[in-house]
């Protein structure tokens, strides 16, 4: 059954425990371009992970993840592959680069860090899960709240209350008055002396929702109030260990005071005047704190990572080691070493409690233009039983990139140019010679895969980025009617001139910039067609100086 998200048919998503590997490789397909092999690995990965939690416990527990090794040169997709597939899955994802780990006894980060920082983020992601369910309830509580402030109750029944307050753990009155907010809003609908003297309850309860609905309409944002609020500044100390800040130094061994001993330092407040708005937001913030039971939030966080935590690991041809492997690179096996223990399944303590790496997919990924898998120490390579190698791409898959994905680069740039009221469009041809470029500075410098098209995206859009804000400010061209497009007229923006250099030197000459002016429905909009000639005119002489396109591209 087919859970249909809000939007277009398009945004819909299966359920994800019925998603087969078929449906998987295509949710991928609207983002990544090409790979369908490392595609079809990570989607029968996924679909076994998913087959485990199904099974009885005695036997689940055996069953381990088939690691993955993706080979391929940078920028062909092996880091978009595992992004998506985790914010597919809503698992707790971690991306490291192994070059960065070093072994243990030299300076740097600890392995065992990779364990800690995927808790943090799974606890991030349940926190935020958490905060959606109680933010209606959060959201009511503050408004009851930020009322009482700008109308307090009559003192009769403030007095009446002040037993029953007494034993409120929550902090609240039988009126809704919180005891650490100050009323100051005399003068507010009903605020006066009447209401803090005599007025009958019924008469406060109307001129109480009168204010709620003044608050809702936004009439009341900008009085304001007197709030006490939580210092924040209380003394801590660190205890300065042997281990380093990696090693749970940092992590495990800060202590706050607060904490330790509550009843020394209690819970400092301080006033603060703040206005309606701001006050609903702190007021939002402190109830959602009260709200979520953190301890839940961790031991959910914990399940998550041992069951559908995903590492990707990068770089991790950088730690392979060459033959004769000497000089300053001693320690890469080493590094080999201390992964292998997370890879296989290791406990990893944490300041949340002890982590099992049983059950974490690990995704490795590396070039191997230098070194080879088989480099890695034969115990690492057999916990990575499956290897996909990557293709490089083709003129083809630029043009692909360039238009296909949800967020390609044409889609980026088209948005962020309507920002400054402008549309841009992209001739067919215009993007295929684009895709030519991107290419051709592949083959003859350094392939970096489709990170090239950013530069040459980049290069096309430099002189319209510039100019974008002054088309508005300039004088309006002479237009003529075109005879291929009624209604629209087309001119050139002769008027602006080619932009200076900020340092008052002199730019060569540069051709207008074509435009399109089409009558609509709000008015004349101005577009700009980006055609061949006008990307050749941007790239082409930069691409036939290799020298210089080794600097620029």
């Amino acid at each position: 059954m087919a859970i249909y998200l809000p939007g277009t048919a398009e945004d819909q998503a299966l359920a994800l425990d019925e998603m087969t590997p078929r449906e998987i490789v295509a949710e991928l397909d609207k983002y990544v371009v090409g790979q369908h092999a490392a595609k079809r690995a990570v989607a029968i990965a996924l679909r076994n992970r998913m087959r485990r939690q199904k099974l009885a416990p005695e036997l689940a527990d055996d069953i381990m993840p088939k690691n993955i090794i993706m080979i391929g040169p940078t920028g062909v997709g092996k880091t978009e592959i595992a992004r998506r597939l985790a914010k597919l899955t809503n698992s707790p994802f971690l991306k490291v680069e192994a070059s960065k780990f070093t072994e243990v006894g030299y300076v740097g980060r600890d392995v065992e860090s990779i364990v800690r920082d995927l808790v943090e983020i799974a606890i991030d992601m349940v926190r935020d899960e958490k905060l959606d369910d109680v933010e209606e309830k959060a959201e009511q509580n503050a408004e009851d709240r930020l009322l009482d402030l700008l109308l307090p109750p009559a003192p009769a029944a403030a007095t009446a209350a002040e037993p029953q307050a007494s034993h409120n753990r929550t902090g609240h009155s039988q009126t809704g008055h919180h005891p650490t907010i100050e009323a100051q809003a005399p003068g507010i609908a009903g605020g006066g002396p009447e209401a803090e003297g005599s007025q009958p309850v019924d008469s406060l309860h109307r001129t109480r929702e009168k204010l709620r609905q003044q608050f809702r309409e936004g009439k009341l944002d900008d009085r304001t109030v007197e709030l006490d609020v939580r210092d924040r500044n209380q003394p801590s100390f660190e205890i300065i260990t042997n281990m380093g800040p990696e090693q749970g130094g940092r992590d495990d061994m800060d202590i706050n005071l607060k904490d330790m001993l509550p009843g020394l330092f209690g819970q400092r407040t301080k006033k603060r005047k703040m206005k309606v708005a701001e006050a609903f937001e702190y007021l939002v913030q402190e109830e959602e704190s009260r709200l979520i039971d953190m301890d839940q939030v961790t031991r959910l966080a914990v399940e998550r990572v041992e069951d559908a935590g995903i590492v990707f690991l990068d770089e991790i041809d950088k730690i392979a080691g060459r033959e004769g492997g000497h000089g300053p690179d001693v320690s890469r096996e080493g590094v080999q070493r201390d992964i292998l223990p997370i890879v296989e399944g290791t406990t990893v303590s944490t300041k949340y409690g002890m982590v099992s790496t049983d059950h974490i997919l690990f995704i490795a990924a590396g070039a191997f233009h230098v070194s080879k898998p088989s480099d890695l120490i034969p115990e690492l390579q057999g916990r990575f039983p499956i290897r996909v190698e990557l293709q490089s791409l083709t003129v083809n898959d630029f043009v692909r990139i360039l238009t296909e994905p949800k967020s390609s680069l044409v889609k980026q740039s088209t948005a962020l140019l309507e920002t400054e009221g402008l549309k841009i469009e992209f001739t067919p041809d215009a993007i295929a010679e684009m895709a030519q470029f991107a290419f051709r500075v592949n083959e003859t410098t350094e392939n970096i895969g489709a990170r090239r098209l950013h530069t040459i995206m980049e290069r096309v859009l430099d002189e319209i980025s510039f100019q974008a804000p002054d088309l508005f400010k300039s004088p309006r061209p002479e237009a003529t009617q075109d005879e291929n497009m009624p209604g629209a007229l087309t001119g050139v923006i002769a008027s602006i001139p080619v932009s200076a250099s900020l340092t008052g030197e002199s730019l060569l000459p540069s051709a207008p910039l074509p435009v399109v002016e089409r009558q609509t429905a709000t008015g004349v909009e101005k577009v700009i067609v980006i055609d061949p000639e006008y990307v050749r005119q941007q790239v082409a002489s930069i691409v036939k100086n290799q020298d210089l396109s080794r600097y620029i591209l």
